[in-house]
């Protein structure tokens, strides 16, 4: 197993400033994204100054409320209701542009967690804070049979309107595989590729009270000679993998463990268009998924949105 430590994260050893993680263009060799995550409690606030980055608040259990000091002057004031966990469905979030002033705490007297997805904005138009509700996000259904899985769209060009930052939730039940077939998206070819940097943020549930280690798996491995990376990671609740380029997948469930993972995904293209390439070796499988069935487990909680149903090769091929 190769565990390039440039790469991934695990929980507890990335945390600054009172984050329990905190992924930003700090890291040697990442440029366009970040996340942040905290659990809250009580009292508890965390407040992030974000300069030229715009970001998504996520709640990922528990009720969050959110004020952002943007740079108009103005102080907006955003509940989220949030979810008992990432896999209970879908959850609300706010948008909040660059060159705001962010504070984030638990809402209601419970404590909750909260992830803070970025991306740079330069020149940002000052887009609107706001709230997009649950009931909005589309859930999608990707692949099928062994390759079935949920993607919540939150924060795709189709759903948000940003200047930057692409953000999605993907939610694969115990046994299957995502992020399949192993795609890239790291140059930029106008209609076919855009050039994106990405954060996998992973959560697992196990399926039975005797998982008591519950696990997955994330390749990443070399789109080319010049880009060298070869990541085997197995991932536990709040692990992170970054993908700075190359082919990517698959993401693994282990057979007694669903698999949660937030995308976050950047780039330095003029176009915010999430558009991948598969890898030629394995992109015949989508071919095959007109015959599987869905897998009947999803959605794993929450009503499914208004995403199409099963679909073996999305127009914009988006395959998260």
């Amino acid at each position: 197993m190769t565990d390039d430590p440039r790469w991934v994260l695990p929980y507890g050893t990335a945390g600054a400033g009172g984050w329990d993680l905190a992924v930003t263009d700090a890291h040697p060799g990442w440029h366009h994204t970040s996340l942040r995550t905290a659990h809250l409690a009580g009292d508890d606030t965390r407040t992030l100054a974000a300069g030229d980055f715009e970001h998504l608040v996520v709640p990922l259990s528990g009720a969050v409320h959110v004020t952002a000091g943007t740079a108009d002057g103005q102080v907006h004031q955003i509940a989220l209701d949030g979810r008992p966990d990432v896999f209970a469905g879908p959850t609300d979030v706010a948008y909040v542009p660059a060159g705001a002033r962010i504070t984030v705490r638990a809402a209601g007297g419970a404590p909750a967690r909260v992830a803070l997805a970025g991306a740079l904005a330069p020149g940002s138009t000052g887009r609107a804070v706001h709230r997009v509700p649950a009931a909005e996000v589309p859930v999608e259904r990707r692949g099928a049979g062994a390759a079935s899985r949920e993607v919540r769209n939150f924060g795709t060009p189709a759903v948000l309107d940003a200047d930057s930052v692409i953000a999605c939730e993907v939610v694969t039940p115990a046994g299957n595989w995502s992020s399949w077939p192993p795609h890239k998206h790291d140059a930029e070819r106008p209609g076919e590729e855009a050039a994106l940097e990405e954060i996998y943020y992973f959560e697992t549930q196990g399926t039975d009270p005797r998982c008591t280690d519950p696990v997955g798996y994330q390749r990443v491995y070399a789109s080319g000679a010049d880009r060298p990376i070869d990541v085997l990671a197995e991932v536990r609740t709040g692990d992170v993998v970054l993908v700075p380029h190359g082919w990517h997948g698959p993401s693994m469930a282990a057979p007694d463990a669903h698999l949660y993972y937030l995308n976050v995904m950047a780039g330095p293209g003029a176009e915010r268009a999430w558009l991948i390439c598969d890898d030629p070796a394995h992109a015949w499988v989508r071919d095959t998924w007109q015959d599987q069935p869905f897998d009947p487990r999803l959605p794993l909680g929450g009503p499914a949105g208004t995403g199409p149903g099963p679909d073996a090769a999305p127009a914009t091929k988006e395959t998260e």
